[in-house]
Order: structure tokens, then C-alpha cells, then sequence
């Protein structure tokens, strides 16, 4: 089960560009709902140029596409996925489309890929990271941090892009955790996603 620790550390480069044009790739977006009332829109940027493979993945589940614009299957998609973990003043996570529950999670590459590198920093609120079991296990699942500092998973977990728009809706998803980071009581979904 992918699960965000408070302890590792590695370093692999893995050149793999994905963006053979050079022009800039869109950001990506999640409309999120709390007990099928939609709460609002979180706009994400992705550091394209910085892990440009971990990029690829997680726009790939946002729109439903591969880079080269060949339809994934209908099932490998972020939308109608939960937030299954979430912990103030610490990070909610998600991105377990294949069984929901923070057990599941596969990559358009196969079940796993590897730590592309760890250049970026958990070092401000609203990074999103990769959620992974060690070195090496990159799936689906992902969270956003929602504390300044999280040095701790500095080279453990791929950082690979931030939230630029709708922190707060963030927070709201946060509000709704709890310390054990144990599902929540509430259903918190990403009701719908895609590129902007």
C-alpha cells in the first residue's frame, strides 16, 4: 500500500523526456466534492522540465490520455477517486482509481516506475508528491502537503508539481481528516479532472 512516511532517502536521474515539441504542457485541474456536493476547483502546475516522466503520468490520469494523445482505458483515470488518507496539518492523499482504498494504484507505464529524481523539495504547502511502498514504486496515488516543511520525505517521494490555484478547497479537504490519517467519515472525491 503506497503510504506517504516520515522517513527515507536516494537519488536516481532518469532521462526520459516526454515533451519531444518544447512547448509549454497545460496545467491540470481536479473539481473536488464532499458528500457529492462539489467544494470547488484545484488547479495544479507540473514541473514539466524537472521529472518530466512523473509529469507524463499524472497528466495522463488527469485527461484520459497518453502523451502521444492515445486514449488510456476508461478506468485509468483520477475521476471518481477519494481522498482515502488525509492528515492536518500534514498532507491529503489520493489516486488509488484501482481499488479506492490506498491499496491500488498503477502507472500508465505498468503497475510501477522508478524515482525519476529528487531535485524539488517538500519545503511549502500545496507541493504535490508521489505517494509510493519505497524506492522505486511509483504508481497513481500522490499527495499534497499542507504544511510548510516536510523535510523528512526529501528523497523519498518524487516532487512534481503545486497547487496555484484553490489552496483553500485544499484545506477544506484537510479539515475533514483526522490524525491516524484513517479513511474520513466523509465521501471526498475528485469528481471530475483534466488539463486547462
Amino acid at each position: 500500500m503506497p503510504e506517504v512516511k516520515k522517513d527515507d532517502k536516494q537519488d536516481k536521474k532518469d532521462d526520459n523526456p516526454v515533451n519531444k515539441d518544447d512547448k509549454p504542457l497545460p496545467n491540470v485541474f481536479f473539481k473536488i466534492s464532499i458528500n457529492g456536493k462539489e467544494v470547488g476547483k484545484v488547479v495544479i502546475k507540473l514541473y514539466d522540465d524537472v521529472v518530466p516522466k512523473t509529469c507524463a503520468n499524472f497528466r495522463s490520469l488527469c485527461t484520459g490520455k497518453k502523451p502521444d494523445q492515445t486514449p488510456l482505458p476508461p478506468s485509468f483515470t483520477y475521476r471518481s477517486t477519494p481522498f482515502h488518507r488525509i492528515i492536518p496539518n500534514f498532507m491529503i492523499q489520493s489516486g488509488d482509481f484501482e481499488r479506492q482504498d490506498g491499496t491500488g494504484g498503477v502507472s500508465i507505464y505498468g503497475e510501477k516506475f522508478p524515482d525519476e529524481n529528487f531535485e524539488k523539495k517538500h519545503d511549502k504547502v500545496g507541493l504535490v508528491s508521489m505517494a509510493n511502498c519505497g524506492a522505486h514504486t511509483n504508481g497513481s496515488q500522490f499527495f499534497i502537503t499542507t504544511v510548510e516543511k516536510c523535510e523528512w520525505l526529501d528523497g523519498k517521494h518524487v516532487v512534481f508539481g503545486e497547487i496555484v490555484e484553490g489552496l483553500e478547497v485544499v484545506k477544506k479537504v484537510e479539515s475533514k481528516g483526522n490524525k491516524e490519517g484513517r479513511p474520513p467519515k466523509d465521501k471526498i472525491i475528485i469528481s471530475a479532472c483534466g488539463a486547462v
